[in-house]
């Protein structure tokens, strides 16, 4: 609470500044309205007899006008503008004072015109010198002799903030800016020139002394932002970030929040444009269920799904500190949200059904699985086809019973022409959502998409983790290609689709491009500020159960496309029965730990387009 007395105490210094420059302006309008000399009898004397006047009007004007609840060190346009109102006001209040009032000398007419330009040169003129003052602006390289110099890519709004924000810091200073407007080329922002394209990056640096570079255009596409990142990359730069445009609007953090280049910032796509308003009729006031919601892709379903104020958000989970870890988050970031963190198997039938009777949840979406490929393939083949077929058809069964309006299964693009269990797993529980689909008034969607970034069990999280240990990186396969998205952005296409689902489709996200694993692993490398000699990337051959390319679509399986551009709908032609699905769950149930080639041959009968990879484990269980 010291901040008080403070402000109170600023306040009052201006005022008394301004009060000052007030009687300044006065008689200096007098000293140059007589050609620097007032006479010393009749008009030097009406000056100081009319001062106390011109004081008083001037100081209650200034103090209605509210020119004091700012800080000089922020003074801008607006407070110039204020400024230049209140002298306005007082200069025109002034005469008619004295008017009224019958003031007997005579005062010249052009002290009036000349002492309200001098006044707001002074109060203007002192507010700015102030500013530069605390920004540095005043003392430059004499206060920051240890700033390092940087390049600024990009010279529009952000970058003019920022360059406000490293006035006065004492550890980068900008000395140019780049930008591929050739208009702008030779002007200048805050005094630091506008030297040429982002192409000539390196040129400039060397020349600069620059060996660091920071990519000040937060709204530039992905690609805009890879190609800055690149270049700076030849230029032998090191590269800095401002905020997302999202983050920059949302008020989360300011322009000045550096941060590293992310692989999100070079692999991910444009903003995902949502149906808000189809979105919010969707789930304000419903109660939804996110089943693994500790999970990477079930967490970001969540922080998505309160945007649209869920009446209560259930989040059903098998770990307990996953579970643990969401709700904190959420009471820390969501406090107005009603949240119920339930631990529990989402293939156990009696605690699913009891909390879906208990909560009665109008949405449903179920992202718990199992879903590593080379750990599925062994020993734990059962235990995989065991866990995501039986928990989609309990929390299906369960949401048919109590009512909900959707349930939602997070499914996989290795569901398409399998090559190992986890994806035939996936295209199992695709198939009992089909045969679900006729039974009561659920509406049945699926989503299937590609791999996601930082997701758990992802390349991402192992390639840091070994760049971090010196080395060295492995791959696979130098041709392995995947295709990726952002987890929000996924998350977001899920709720869309969500919305545009009828009951029976299974929606496709535009994975856009593949990427190769190895270039993923380079540009890795490089952000983290090595050279390729310095890590070394060895291969290690195809896992069990990995293929080189994950496909969207089954062969066997059309496309149509819908209002969203991010969205398809895959259509299968074969058609799934409440028999087919009952002939599984009793295998399910009667089996006893089947091995992995039981489990196969099992999987190849009930998914036609399953195929194992040459050379699927064997071992691991009995018969």
């Amino acid at each position: 609470m010291s901040s008080g007395p403070s402000f109170v105490v600023r306040a009052l210094l201006a005022f008394l500044h301004d009060v000052g420059a007030v009687g300044v302006a006065w008689l200096g309008s007098y000293w140059l309205r007589f050609n620097l000399e007032i006479p010393p009898t009749v008009f030097l004397q009406t000056a100081f007899v009319a001062l106390p006047g011109v004081l008083a009007v001037h100081a209650v004007v200034f103090w209605l006008m509210g020119l004091y609840r700012g800080l000089w060190r922020y003074a801008s346009l607006p407070d110039l503008q204020r400024i230049v109102v209140a002298v306005g006001i007082a200069a025109l209040a002034t005469p008619t004072l004295f008017t009224l009032l019958a003031f007997p000398a005579v005062i010249p007419r052009s002290v009036y015109l000349i002492c309200p330009l001098l006044l707001v040169g002074a109060m203007g003129g002192s507010r700015l010198l102030y500013r530069a003052w605390k920004e540095g602006a005043l003392l430059g390289m004499v206060r920051r002799p240890n700033a390092r110099p940087v390049l600024v890519l990009g010279a529009g709004a952000a970058a003019a903030s920022l360059l406000r924000e490293l006035a006065h810091s004492n550890q980068w200073r900008a000395v140019g800016l780049l930008d591929d407007d050739a208009g702008k080329h030779g002007s200048a922002i805050q005094s630091v020139k506008i030297l040429g394209a982002l192409g000539t990056v390196g040129e400039h640096a060397r020349r600069l002394g620059a060996t660091r570079a920071i990519i000040a255009m937060p709204a530039a596409t992905h690609r805009q932002r890879k190609r800055a990142v690149d270049l700076c990359d030849a230029a032998g730069l090191a590269v800095m970030t401002v905020p997302s445009y999202a983050d920059l609007v949302s008020g989360k953090v300011s322009v000045s929040a550096l941060r590293n280049v992310e692989l999100d910032d070079l692999l991910g796509r444009d903003p995902v444009q949502l149906d808000d308003a189809g979105l919010r009729d969707l789930i304000e006031g419903k109660c939804v269920l996110v089943t693994g919601a500790g999970g990477s892709i079930g967490s970001e379903l969540c922080r998505q799904i309160v945007r649209y104020a869920p009446s209560r958000l259930v989040l059903l989970d098998l770990s307990e500190f996953a579970l643990y870890s969401i709700e904190q988050e959420f009471r820390d970031r969501f406090p107005g949200v009603v949240v119920s963190p339930q631990i529990g198997d989402a293939k156990a039938e009696s605690r699913v059904g009891d909390l879906f009777a208990r909560y009665r949840p109008q949405l449903v979406f179920h992202a718990a699985a199992y879903k590593h490929v080379p750990l599925l393939e062994g020993g734990n083949a059962f235990q995989a086809v065991a866990n995501n077929l039986l928990s989609t058809v309990v929390t299906a069964r369960a949401a048919q019973a109590a009512g909900a309006r959707k349930f939602v299964l997070v499914s996989t693009d290795k569901a398409v022409n399998p090559t190992n269990v986890m994806g035939a797993s996936k295209r199992l529980a695709e198939l009992a959502c089909q045969a679900l689909a006729g039974a009561g008034g659920t509406q049945f969607v699926t989503v299937r998409f590609g791999n996601v970034l930082g997701s758990t069990g992802s390349v991402i999280p192992r390639f840091r983790e070994q760049i971090a240990r010196g080395g060295p990186v492995t791959v696979t396969d130098s041709r392995m290609q995947r295709y990726f998205m952002s987890i929000p952005e996924a998350a977001q296409l899920v709720l869309q689709a969500a919305l545009m689902g009828r009951g029976g489709e299974i929606f496709v996200l535009d994975m856009g491009e593949p990427v190769r694993i190895i270039d993923l692993a380079r540009q890795l490398i490089r952000l983290s500020g090595y050279a390729e000699a310095d890590i070394r990337i060895e291969y290690t051959g195809l896992r069990p159960g990995e293929k080189l390319y994950e496909e969207l679509l089954a062969d066997a399986e059309k496309t149509l496309a819908t209002p969203h551009p991010k969205l398809r709908v895959a259509r299968a032609t074969e058609s799934t029965n409440s028999a087919f699905l009952e002939e599984v769950l009793a295998w399910i149930v009667a089996a006893r730990n089947p091995g992995p080639e039981a489990v196969r041959e099992r999987l190849r009968a009930w998914v036609p387009e399953y195929a194992p990879a040459p050379g699927s484990p064997t071992g691991g269980g009995s018969s």
